[in-house]
């Protein structure tokens, strides 16, 4: 359980909050009573009971919000939150001091005229209850898929870069080939930039895009409308992908919150190369400082740098 998590459950367990049928956003595993769980990042659904990917609509008498490091995603939370709320409920935000639930505290209690708080296990937690109110037009906003980039593309906060394309897919995508023939995947999806790219080639039959993330496949549903596309709510570090490909495109994901994790990204590339048909190409962008080469030598039968600048190598590994 996460700090922000153990401040919560310490505040129901001394009775400063008390249990009552309500929903729980960015929910942890613990005992709350009758609750509604929304966990979109699949690692951590997995762990819950009866959870969903999110929650559509309600008239909770209370509601709580695990915030997280991303101030937009958080702010989003807030406003689908504050709107699944009955009259007079009480929203409960709790969060790290590392990610910053001071300074969102201060902006709660300005949107909604104060709130109650406590501090513990190195977190904030801070309620108030539902008024006339409403959270800033920006917060509802930010809780929509919405244009980013050019305005070719829709995304929301919750997603890896969820407002640009980032540097390391924009390299990867200038050294992919323009012909990748039968079927094709892109392990770690986001919002669907490498997968459209992809897909203006006519000679791939099939593309899956797959991510960890449920927002992140919500934006790419949004961003690739190829008949030939797939969408898949997985973990590929635990749950087989749901086919075999003849290449795979990945930018791995090497972070849990603001940790380093580079075994989030080796058990990736492994699950790559289970996937591959023999003779199959992986095609990766990384950061050039994770220790990646190990796991690329153990898995596949060659690999070579396409590219590599002062920050990201693009890699093919041949199966």
């Amino acid at each position: 359980m996460s700090q922000a998590g153990r401040a919560l459950s310490y505040a129901f367990e001394t009775a400063t909050l008390k249990p009552t049928p309500s929903f729980f956003i960015r929910a942890e595993p613990m005992t709350l009573g009758e609750v509604d769980a929304e966990q979109s990042f699949r690692p951590d659904f997995l762990k819950l009971q009866g959870a969903t990917p999110r929650l559509e609509s309600g008239s909770y008498a209370q509601g709580l919000v695990l915030l997280t490091k991303h101030k937009e995603e958080s702010f989003a939370n807030i406003a689908r939150a504050w709107a699944l709320l009955a009259p007079g409920g009480t929203l409960v935000c709790a969060g790290a001091n590392d990610d910053g639930a001071a300074s969102l505290e201060k902006h709660v209690a300005k949107a909604f005229g104060g709130v109650e708080k406590f501090s513990k296990f190195h977190s904030r937690v801070f309620w108030f209850a539902k008024s006339d109110r409403e959270p800033p037009d920006y917060w509802q906003k930010l809780a929509t898929l919405q244009p980013v980039g050019d305005g070719s593309w829709v995304s929301q906060p919750g997603i890896f870069s969820w407002d640009r394309i980032d540097d390391g897919s924009a390299l990867l995508a200038k050294y992919l080939p323009s012909d990748l023939t039968g079927h094709v995947a892109d392990f770690g999806c986001g919002w669907g930039y490498l997968a459209r790219e992809l897909l203006r080639s006519p000679t791939a039959t099939s593309f899956d895009l797959i991510d960890a993330e449920h927002r992140a496949l919500e934006a790419a549903r949004a961003n690739v409308t190829d008949p030939r596309a797939s969408f898949h709510w997985l973990d590929l570090t635990a749950e087989k992908p749901p086919g075999t490909y003849d290449a795979i495109v990945c930018n791995p994901p090497f972070h849990t919150g603001r940790a380093s994790v580079p075994e989030l990204g080796q058990k990736v590339i492994e699950a790559a190369a289970r996937a591959l048909e023999p003779g199959g190409a992986l095609y990766m962008v990384a950061n050039r400082g994770l220790p990646y080469e190990p796991t690329l030598k153990a898995h596949f039968a060659s690999f070579g740098t396409l590219a590599d600048n002062n920050k990201f190598r693009v890699t093919r590994a041949v199966r």
